[in-house]
């Protein structure tokens, strides 16, 4: 059911969180035009009551201690199908297929804990251009009796688009090889485990057979899943509030061993997963409390 606008967008109000199966097929039919088109609307799920058995073995798959509080990339995990739903809209020029995830930020306003009902909504925003295509961000916000308690952004290149402008330069910190603080080990099923606790149908996660169609030599982890291992991996110096920001450089194939470094900087922690000699990273992460 559709309704009232916020800031110029029609929000769009659904009954449950919406199955992925479908919309996932649609998103992954290959755009035809490198014209960028977006539905510009907001679809929210009201009233979502949390899965305990789920959450407990996201928790276990991603490394993190069963607590009351739930893990920030939990509500990411939580607003994912409004993304796909959104990315299968027939309005939608971006489709997964071309498409690379190539950062993710969110804000933990406050501790959420997992008996506390969440409203969802998510909206797309851009294009935004890149030397490479054009970038499109998926705004998600989670709220409980309508206060504001996540906001994510999680940024898809889409491959070949055409935007007007000049793209903006980044600047990311100097990377610094170094013997890895940790080492992971990341069995073959890796990807089906996660699939388990996400949802995320993505054959590229799973499949030999899709992996190659889409030129990896065999299936790469989701990079939420490195995400959440790295947040885990700090779980007992991460403020109550705090703001997350990932760089997914380098896709992770299964089975593999990555490392791990972290060091603390005056705004808060900086922390790489790498590969197993520390030499070149995979992904760059840095965290800082909340404003």
């Amino acid at each position: 059911m559709r309704g009232a606008q916020v800031a110029g967008r029609e929000v769009e109000h659904l009954d449950a969180i919406p199955g992925m199966g479908a919309a996932f097929a649609r998103a992954m039919v290959p755009s035809r035009t490198s014209r960028v088109t977006l539905p510009r609307r907001i679809s929210t799920v009201h009233d979502v009551t949390q899965n305990r058995a789920r959450l407990a073995d996201y928790a276990r798959v991603c490394g993190f201690t069963l607590r009351d509080a739930v893990p920030p990339t939990w509500l990411h995990v939580l607003t994912f199908p409004l993304h796909i739903h959104l990315l299968g809209d027939p309005q939608s020029s971006v489709k997964l297929v071309g498409a690379v995830h190539t950062s993710n930020s969110m804000t933990l306003h406050r501790p959420v804990t997992a008996d506390e009902r969440l409203e969802l909504s998510v909206h797309l925003e851009g294009p935004r251009p890149h030397r490479r295509g054009a970038l499109v961000d998926l705004i998600g916000q989670v709220r409980v009796d309508g206060e504001p308690v996540w906001d994510g952004v999680t940024t898809y290149l889409a491959s070949g688009a055409s935007v007007e402008g000049e793209p903006e330069e980044v600047e990311r910190a100097p990377f610094e090889p170094r013997s890895p603080q940790a080492r992971w080990r990341l069995p073959a099923d890796l990807g089906r485990q996660y699939r388990r606790v996400s949802q995320d149908p993505n054959p590229i996660h799973t499949s030999r057979v899709a992996a190659k169609a889409f030129g990896f030599a065999r299936p790469i982890i989701h990079g939420m899943w490195t995400h959440a291992r790295a947040l885990a991996a700090l779980e007992n110096r991460l403020p109550a509030a705090f703001t997350t920001h990932v760089d997914f450089v380098k896709p992770i194939l299964l089975p593999s061993s990555v490392g791990f470094v972290a060091s603390e900087t005056p705004g808060g922690v900086l922390a790489d997963v790498v590969t197993k000699d520390g030499a070149k990273p995979l992904l760059r992460m840095r965290v800082e409390e909340a404003a």
